[in-house]
């Protein structure tokens, strides 16, 4: 199947605390849980090709698991965790799917294209949620929604949920009404035209401070006179 990858494992006795010598010697634990499987299973995998495998697949493309000699299951990946100062990966969760089962899982959102606003210099695009909840079958999963932003072609239009297009075996779970990428209008002008005020005022302060300076001056001059006087 085009959207499948192999990643191969061994069954795992080690659990607890002494899974970290395990990590040490270059094997990741993990776990594989269903709605077919009685109980979470215990595995490892070797790290350097579940890294590989993972960074492509990520959470929504099927993976043909391979547990030591038995018949491959077909699994989603469903969290990984990672240290949290190396960014190593600690621990991995797969999903074991059914081909006749719809799955939920999140999909990234890709902008593609330019908005006309943007190119005339009118408007900023800017993002509103990355991502997606999609229900399907395994085999009709897509790793990716391509969302067209040459559609707005005006300031203050945006694209939201509602907007998406995929295939009629895709369901979107995510709320329509949440935004995905709308178009706003520049700030520039506002700022420049502070500036100069800001800069009146600290000559305005300052020349007001020069005039009292020698306001205070004069008069201690014209003190200094009278007590020559006397």
């Amino acid at each position: 199947m085009a959207d499948e990858f192999v990643l191969a494992a061994e069954d795992r006795a080690v659990i607890g605390k002494q899974v970290n010598a395990m990590r040490r010697t270059g094997s990741v634990p993990a776990i594989v849980y269903g709605s077919h499987v009685e109980k979470p299973l215990p595995i490892k995998v070797e790290e350097k090709t579940l890294k590989q495998v993972i960074a492509k697949a990520g959470r929504n493309r099927l993976i043909k698991l391979t547990i030591g000699n038995t018949s491959p299951r077909l699994v989603l990946t469903r969290e990984v965790q990672r240290n949290s100062m190396s960014g190593s990966i600690v621990h991995v969760d797969f999903q074991e799917v059914s081909m006749t089962e719809k799955v939920t899982t999140p999909v990234p959102l890709v902008l593609v294209g330019t908005s006309p606003a943007v190119t005339r210099g009118e408007g900023l695009l800017i993002h509103g949620i990355n991502t997606v909840e999609i229900r399907a079958l395994p085999l009709d999963l897509v790793p990716q929604i391509e969302v067209d932003v040459t559609a707005l072609v005006s300031l203050n239009q945006g694209l939201y949920v509602r907007d998406l297009k995929t295939t009629d075996k895709v369901e979107i779970l995510t709320p329509g009404e949440e935004m995905v990428a709308k178009v706003v209008p520049v700030k520039e002008e506002v700022i420049e035209a502070a500036a100069p005020v800001a800069a009146a005022e600290v000559e305005v302060i300052k020349k007001g401070k020069v005039e009292e300076e020698g306001a205070e001056g004069e008069a201690g001059a014209g003190e200094a006179k009278k007590e020559e006087k006397k």
